[in-house]
């Protein structure tokens, strides 16, 4: 070979590229591994329930009006009925919601899920009901009105373990279902009709408990809101069209407060024209139904037309394009393994590349030979350290299988570079410097917002280093030692022969 130098350059850059479709490998199997673990989410919301979502409470009333049409004279003469069916809806003008949740981990296999159970003490006041009142569109037609039913949505009825309901201090059957064509799903009770003629104000007090999963909404329908929630879990998510006024997030739980105003939110419209509510972190899904609605213009102009809440509310049966505004908080595991694995699985290839460098560095400083094969299974073993974990995480916390996993490589490692670098005097600092680089994988695995800048100072540090060690390095005379070296056993070769 005239030019060895070049060749085990090129057998190197083939053994990185063997590497890499290796880590490929892994991370195809990572990704199975967490589409079976969204899978058990899946089963695991089908069997309990899914996330959950606070509408209410309202009280609404179905609504007739119907006249006669004449059509015709003489003998010709005809009388049609026409009728208009319609919703009247009252909204409170304060709402107060005091909820806490309560963690429970759900099991399927070797996954788990986060599912939670919700206490929420709800109360409402309504000034009077003066928005139940019908209002005729046509001259002596017929009105007819049912039962106001006073309801509270959910987002998935099957999570409702107790309810209890009191209606100016007393207390009220409660019975499933809403009756209202949009939100259907959670529970009501029936009221007199002659509370619509009632100029009092109207209290409602809710206690409920409700169980689902992921994460929890609440629609702001009153003219002012204020909710508050509070948990023991230390990794909460807010999200939606609010953010809370106040928080307080530890590793003890978090505290969150929201206060909002009719004057800063198109919920209250929203509800009246029949907007569904969709899934406040991604504003695209809804709970109820299972179909999606994209926000417009055109939507955000029908509302902003819907501006007195004393005015007469109708509905339709079919849901109004767009959203309803939410807010929202969601439960997060930050120390989920695969997303872990995942993102050290990213850093990879930056590994091998640091890990090459360094046994270079042994070849040069020291005058060693490492063949491209021994390259190879060098990172073979750096590669085994990301399957390693990802097996070992579904069993153990992640903290211990990184060490586990990252403690078995450092002591292979460390033993074969003892072999191949000519005794434990080079081993030894070999296999420390993979310890460290281990170490500081792990710190940027832990960090979230810092990442970044960490890892973009640890790895200047390294180039650097790696500088310092080779500053007085002749490159030309190197290649030119190796190309003379070349030519001298080719030399002796021809003279033996």
């Amino acid at each position: 070979m005239r030019f060895p130098l070049l060749t085990k350059l090129t057998a190197l850059l083939l053994v990185i590229v063997l590497l890499m479709f290796g880590l490929s490998m892994i991370e195809g199997v990572v990704r199975d591994r967490q589409y079976y673990r969204s899978e058990t989410e899946r089963s695991v919301v089908q069997s309990l329930a899914g996330s959950q979502t606070l509408v209410g409470p309202i009280i609404h009333s179905s609504c007739v009006e119907s006249w006669d049409v004449v059509s015709g004279t003489g003998k010709d003469r005809s009388v049609h009925e026409q009728r208009r069916e319609f919703m009247l809806t009252a909204l409170p003008e304060n709402l107060k919601v005091r909820t806490g949740a309560v963690m429970e981990e759900r099991t399927r296999g070797l996954h788990k899920v986060n599912a939670y159970t919700l206490k929420a003490q709800v109360t409402a006041e309504w000034p009077g009901l003066a928005q139940l009142q019908p209002q005729r569109s046509m001259k002596d037609s017929r009105m007819q009105c049912g039962a106001p039913i006073l309801m509270m949505g959910v987002g998935d009825a099957r999570g409702i373990r107790t309810a209890q309901m009191e209606l100016d201090g007393k207390n009220v059957a409660l019975k499933p279902g809403t009756f209202h064509p949009i939100y259907t799903r959670g529970l009501h009770a029936s009221l007199p009709d002659s509370i619509r003629n009632d100029k009092a104000p109207v209290n409602v007090s809710l206690d409920l408990e409700l169980v689902g999963t992921q994460n929890v909404s609440f629609v702001p329908i009153a003219g002012n809101n204020d909710v508050q929630m509070q948990s023991s879990w230390p990794h909460p998510s807010f999200a939606g069209r609010f953010l809370p006024s106040e928080r307080d997030v530890s590793d003890e739980g978090f505290k969150a407060n929201w206060r909002v105003s009719s004057l800063a939110t198109t919920a209250q419209q929203d509800v009246r024209l029949g907007r569904r509510v969709c899934n406040a972190g991604a504003d695209q899904e809804e709970y109820y139904g299972g179909r999606t609605y994209n926000n417009s213009d055109a939507a955000a102009t029908a509302a902003a037309a819907v501006t007195s809440a004393t005015e007469v509310a109708t509905i339709q049966t079919q849901p109004a394009p767009g959203c309803a505004d939410s807010f929202s908080v969601s439960f997060v595991d930050p120390v989920n393994p695969y997303s872990l694995s995942d993102r050290a699985i990213k850093y990879g290839v930056l590994f091998i590349a640091l890990t090459f460098v360094a046994v270079g560095l042994f070849e040069l400083m020291k005058k060693l030979r490492v063949h491209p094969v021994q390259y190879l299974l060098v990172g073979a073993a750096l590669c085994s350290f990301f399957l390693l974990l990802v097996s070992l995480s579904e069993h153990l916390s992640f903290g211990l299988s990184y060490a586990m996993a990252s403690g078995a490589c450092v002591l292979l490692l460390g033993y074969y570079a003892s072999h191949i670098l000519g005794g434990w005097k080079m081993g030894f600092p070999f296999g420390l410097g993979i310890a460290l680089l281990y170490g500081m994988l792990y710190v940027l695995l832990q960090l979230e917002q810092t990442a970044l800048v960490v890892g973009s100072i640890a790895l200047f540090v390294v180039l650097g280093v790696v500088m310092v060690l080779t500053r007085k390095v002749n490159w030309y005379e190197l290649t030119t030692r190796s190309n003379g070296n070349s030519s001298s056993n080719k030399a002796q070769e021809g003279a033996t022969a």
